[in-house]
């Protein structure tokens, strides 16, 4: 082996010692090192556009590169293959076979021009794109010259394949438009890999004569049917259909239809894009968002009269949250309304639009179910005493009613009551840029005195929909949407919360859910001064914020959240569905951990035995604050005198009646209200006496008894049974204040299984309010 590899040296030894060999080799080293050299990418020579797309396709804009050029670099691949082709069949057909400069060619040009004959170009694809890239004077012999020196260069630095993608990107196609990318976008709207034949060799023909044939149709058919007779004559594949669209003329489209859609979107992502790509795709719907703009436009021009000129409008869909439809201004054309803000990331007052949040906070701590029966009456929470947009007050209100009534009361109470996590804190959580201290905005800050952005704001209602999970808005379309977010609402809280919204009776009195419509649970919210009018909602599967307003902060009473900004958030909800049939969405199950139970009307607690009407009402098992209602109590009545009577009773001179027990600051509004209660009459003999008598008895658990559970054993539970009195009809079963169920006086009892070790508080009530309880230990293993 050894004596082969010594005999290959010297016979190449050999070799190198003839003059004329080590010239070869020489030749070849130095060819090897101009051609693997390291140099710059074709595609770095020249400044690029970019072009903004949507997620369907539309071109929304395209830039101009730093040279004033629409120059947009896409890889050959990206290309239609018919318009590559055709382009070597009208250009250069032997492209492939010399290098860089074609003889042949130039010596037949050169006898055209000079004999009389039609002027002929000899230049093949590598000579023009030399003259494009170093930007040479051809018209004279010496430019000539230079241009095939610099063909030659190229064909010895690039491969064939990268001289022809390069041609291709910076051909001229008229004004100042360069390269099939920009081309094909301009003047036919669409991607240069979706050109049809015809769209290919109307594209091919162009750079010949740039500025003649890009705006003369006359011109440019005569030289299509030019190159459809090499196609022809090339054997290339050709059907009658587009046979006869190349017949037809090519009508020009001009420059000035250039798209320029959501301006404001467009020019976020670009800002927001550190690394500029020749195409940025969106997540915008072009279809969408020709809605929401046509909707805009012909409510403002409605609203003109009452001198309301701006808004902005986000349409986002939940589902991987992507942003649908950005409106920022009214008119971004427009320097009377600033029109060119971007009003989606402007900071604004929400007013009542962060309710939903607070009632979800209260929900998940245990403050609150949907039904429980809150105070809205004059509250001082200390020198704070916050009024009622309508400055009224309503009394007992649900948690419902509060929330989708929007009273500011209860609202305040509740942002009182809440422990950490609080508002701020969520705010805080959520990513809200820009808040002062906690300190700076105290309590009216559930009543919209912070200021957020209407995308802040939408990421927050579609943590709701999305049950309690905050996740980023997507604007980029290749920024991969996240499967996990941070959890801020539990999914019960969440469910809750948009359930309650879902009650909100529409504006102009239609039904809440229309057969052909998408559920929508929506909040209005208006700001203090009268400057924003906004209304937020989840609607089917997307998020709806709109804002009305104006950017240099002038108040109009016409700014009212439901006046103003509703009626425009409805017309867009109402025309969801039909444009977007295939969206609709999943009907929206409770989460596991949501129950039941038949509800006190009047008062929001389990009904007693007086509970004159219930209705079926959510709550979380183990966490909404439920009791047994004592509003509706028996009073014995004297028939003589009318008032209560005094034990013992004489059953031929006394009644039972039924009355509410209204705590006095209640009373007193439903009194100024103009529907004061029936109030229960006064006892000669003293204060009506409580409810007190034969408490049931707990028998199972029994006292001091540790119960031990299997971890992974689900169907081993506790038996909960008590004995009753006679009048008892149902019993309620509580853990530590929160209830677990509830289950018939006479029946078999409560099976429960605890979620924790540890020691229980286990307590019973009856539906007359008499209750007993014992402490229970829980072991797992």
């Amino acid at each position: 082996m050894m004596g082969l590899g010594r005999t290959l040296f010297y016979r190449l030894w050999a070799l190198l010692r003839n003059p004329r060999a080590r010239g070869v080799v020489l030749l070849v080293i130095v060819l090897a090192a101009v051609r693997f050299w390291p140099h710059a990418p074709l595609s770095q020579w020249l400044p690029g556009s970019t072009a903004v797309m949507s997620r369907d396709g539309q071109l929304l804009r395209l830039t101009l590169a730093s040279d004033e050029r629409y120059r947009l670099w896409i890889p050959l691949e990206q290309m239609s293959p018919q318009l590559v082709e055709a382009v070597q069949l009208y250009e250069d057909r032997w492209f492939y076979w010399h290098p860089g400069v074609n003889p042949y060619a130039l010596a037949r040009a050169a006898v055209a021009t000079y004999s009389g004959g039609n002027r002929q170009g000899g230049s093949t694809l590598t000579m023009q794109l030399a003259r494009l890239a170093y930007r040479l004077d051809t018209r004279t012999p010496a430019g000539k010259l230079e241009q095939m020196a610099w063909a030659v260069w190229l064909e010895l630095r690039y491969s064939k394949r990268e001289l022809l993608e390069a041609y291709l990107n910076y051909a001229p196609y008229g004004r100042n438009i360069e390269g099939v990318a920009a081309a094909s976008l301009i003047y036919f709207g669409k991607p240069a890999d979706r050109l049809t034949l015809p769209e290919a060799m109307t594209l091919a023909v162009i750079p010949q004569a740039p500025n003649r044939r890009a705006g003369r149709g006359e011109s440019l058919t005569a030289a299509r049917q030019r190159l459809l007779l090499r196609w022809i004559d090339a054997g290339k594949p050709l059907s009658q259909t587009e046979r006869q669209l190349l017949a037809l003329p090519v009508p020009a489209r001009q420059l000035q239809h250039l798209p320029f859609r959501a301006p404001h979107a467009v020019e976020q992502i670009l800002a927001e894009t550190a690394q500029r790509q020749p195409v940025l795709t969106t997540t915008l719907d072009a279809g969408l968002q020709q809605l929401v703009e046509r909707q805009l436009a012909r409510y403002l021009a409605q609203t003109a009269p009452r001198g309301v000129h701006n808004a902005s409008v986000l349409l986002l869909d939940t589902r991987d949250m992507g942003i649908r439809a950005l409106v920022g201004s009214a008119d971004y054309h427009s320097a009377e309304i600033a029109g060119q803000v971007n009003g989606s990331l402007a900071k604004r007052s929400p007013g009542s639009t962060l309710k939903p949040l607070l009632y979800a906070l209260a929900l998940d701590q245990g403050l609150i179910h949907p039904n429980s029966v809150l105070k809205d009456a004059p509250t001082a929470f200390g020198p704070y005493q916050p009024e009622n947009f309508d400055g009224r007050f309503a009394g007992p209100v649900t948690a419902t009613e509060a929330l989708v009534r929007s009273r500011n009361v209860p609202a305040v109470w509740l942002a009182s009551q809440l422990r950490h996590p609080n508002l701020y804190d969520t705010l805080k959580a959520a990513g809200v840029s820009r808040l002062q201290s906690e300190q700076h905005y105290g309590l009216a800050l559930a009543l919209g005195g912070g200021e957020l952005s209407m995308q802040e704001l939408a990421g927050l209602y579609a943590m709701l929909a999305n049950d309690g999970v905050l996740k980023p808005l997507r604007l980029d379309d290749s920024v991969v949407a996240r499967k996990e977010g941070t959890r801020l609402l539990s999914p019960q809280a969440s469910f809750l919360v948009l359930d309650m919204l879902l009650q909100n009776p529409r504006p102009d009195g239609l039904a809440a859910a229309r057969r052909d419509g998408w559920p929508i649970a929506w909040k209005t919210g208006t700001s203090w001064g009268f400057r924003d009018a906004w209304t937020a909602g989840v609607v089917g599967p997307y998020v709806l914020v709109v804002w009305l307003g104006n950017f240099d902060n002038r108040s109009n009473p016409a700014l009212v959240g439901v006046d103003m900004a509703a009626p425009l958030f409805f017309r867009i909800a109402d025309a969801l569905p039909l444009a977007r049939p295939s969206d609709r969405p999943v009907p929206r199950l409770p989460p596991n951990g949501v129950s039941r139970v038949a509800i006190c009307a009047d008062s929001g607690d389990l009904p007693n035995q007086w509970c004159p009407r219930t209705v079926p009402g959510w709550f979380i098992p183990g966490k909404s604050p439920i009791r047994v209602s004592t509003l509706h109590r028996p009073v014995m009545i004297d028939t003589r005198s009318g008032r209560a009577a005094c034990p013992p009773y004489d059953p031929q001179h006394t009644r039972q009646e039924i009355y509410e027990f209204w705590p006095s600051d209640l009373a007193r509004v439903f009194r100024e209200a103009g529907m004061p209660r029936k109030a229960p009459p006064a006892m000669s003999c003293g204060a009506i006496p409580s409810i007190v008598d034969a408490p049931p008895r707990i028998t199972s658990p029994l006292r001091d008894v540790v119960y031990t559970l299997r971890q992974g054993r689900g169907e081993e539970t506790i038996a909960l049974q008590a004995t009753a009195a006679a009048d008892a009809r149902t019993l309620y079963w509580f853990a530590d204040r929160a209830l677990l169920g509830s289950s018939s006086a006479g029946g078999s009892g409560l099976a429960w299984r605890p979620d924790r070790a540890g020691i229980y508080q286990l307590s019973v009530v009856d539906d007359l309010g008499r209750s007993s309880s014992r402490q229970l230990t829980i072991d797992y293993q």
